[in-house]
């Protein structure tokens, strides 16, 4: 570490003495003065004292965000930082502060956490005070909207289970195996909604053949329209014909965020949420703003969407989101002769599930069958349950509700 620290405060010395003129970091003049004709072996000896000094308060401010990475939210697996919770931190020879934003007007809650910080942050070394401010809406508010900016988890106590269905990449058919899942978690007995989250791309409502705006409900709020079973929301349905989304990132989150809480969505065992490509607004709002239960990866067998596709699933990982499996879509295509030609490769879904150590929920074929399907607004799974098709994606489903329950 010394031959980091000479070189990053410009050291420049010759055989008899020291020249400290260079030296940014530590501009005290007391210090200087004892250092001035040192010899450069006593010199960086005294440096070396001064940055191990110095070293505590340059790491408390990240080591304190770690730390609070381990206090999860009462009730959830998902901890304080991941859900937004954590506004202001700051650090100062050994007094830490931190500043808290619940949307919560429970009191019981902002206790349990202020408690649970107390006592994880007075066991970092190095910290001699915790000082916590928590904020909360008033008790009589606790069912009112957040606060602008304002984030935190929600549970919506009438849907059982939240998968989010992402890739990373875009062309992987992501979106079509969203439809499917959700056509064939309703097939085999199910009460299924569907979210449409690409707000910039709706897809969804052409492969349900569905094309209707959305009624409100006595209590305000939007109802879903229903298709093969599945209960629906989606940009597209709010949109004219071919109008462009041209929104910035708030705009997008508080739409997400709208669409979860504002929409009735009744009893649900499963509501799946078909995320854009990418790790941005949309991926990070839908994490703040309900605990997922997990997500689903899909990938094609090449590397070039299996690169994209581990970030993806390192950005799932930092906001403790479970990856309940990965879903290989193109995996080869039989031609009319019989011969199967493996077009993007084959197996690299499977390799990369047993690199992540996660489950490999099955491997969708190229069949004309699906695009069809899709193309026509009825899907493969509700056109042709029994064929092969279909069949690979109920596999999937049933390979998701065995690990989901």
């Amino acid at each position: 570490m010394l031959h980091v620290v000479v070189a990053a405060i410009q050291v420049n010395f010759d055989r008899t003495g020291a020249d400290i003129s260079h030296v940014s970091p530590f501009r005290d003049n007391g210090f200087e003065r004892t250092l001035a004709k040192a010899t450069p072996l006593r010199y960086l000896s005294a440096l070396g004292r001064r940055v191990r000094s110095e070293l505590p308060n340059m790491l408390n401010e990240a080591s304190i965000m770690e730390t609070l990475k381990g206090v999860s939210y009462p009730g959830y697996s998902r901890d304080i930082v991941s859900f937004g919770l954590v506004k202001k931190v700051a650090a100062n020879a050994g007094a830490v502060s931190l500043e808290l934003e619940l949307t919560t007007g429970d009191r019981a809650v902002g206790q349990k956490i202020k408690a649970d910080c107390e006592a994880a942050l007075k066991a970092v070394d190095g910290v001699d005070m915790v000082s916590i401010q928590v904020k909360q809406p008033p008790p009589q508010q606790a069912g009112a909207p957040a606060p602008e900016g304002a984030t935190g988890p929600e549970k919506v106590d009438t849907i059982k289970r939240i998968v989010a269905v992402a890739s990373g990449k875009g062309g992987v058919g992501k979106s079509t195996c969203s439809v499917n899942l959700a056509c064939g978690l309703k097939l085999l007995g199910a009460k299924v909604g569907l979210l449409d989250c690409d707000i910039y791309g709706p897809s969804v409502p052409l492969m349900m053949g569905i094309k209707e705006r959305p009624q409100v409900s006595e209590q305000e709020k939007l109802i879903p329209p229903d298709a093969h079973g599945v209960k629906l929301m989606s940009m597209g349905f709010l949109l004219d014909g071919d109008q462009p989304v041209i929104w910035r990132g708030p705009m997008i989150m508080k739409t997400i965020q709208q669409f979860i809480m504002q929409v009735d969505w009744g009893d649900l065992d499963y509501l799946l949420v078909d995320l854009p490509p990418g790790t941005g607004d949309a991926q990070l709002s839908l994490c703040q703003t309900v605990p997922l239960d997990g997500g689903v990866i899909v990938t094609t067998p090449q590397e070039a969407s299996l690169g994209v596709v581990r970030k993806g699933i390192a950005m799932f990982e930092k906001v403790n989101v479970p990856i309940l499996g990965i879903v290989e879509n193109m995996s080869y295509f039989t031609a009319p002769n019989g011969d199967r030609i493996e077009i993007f490769g084959h197996g690299g879904g499977r390799a990369e599930a047993e690199r992540q150590k996660t489950n490999f929920l099955g491997e969708v074929p190229i069949f004309t069958e699906i695009r069809e399907a899709g193309d026509s607004g009825q899907p493969v799974v509700v056109a042709d349950p029994g064929e092969a098709p279909a069949q690979s994606f109920i596999k999937v489903c049933k390979e998701l509700r065995k690990i989901l329950g």
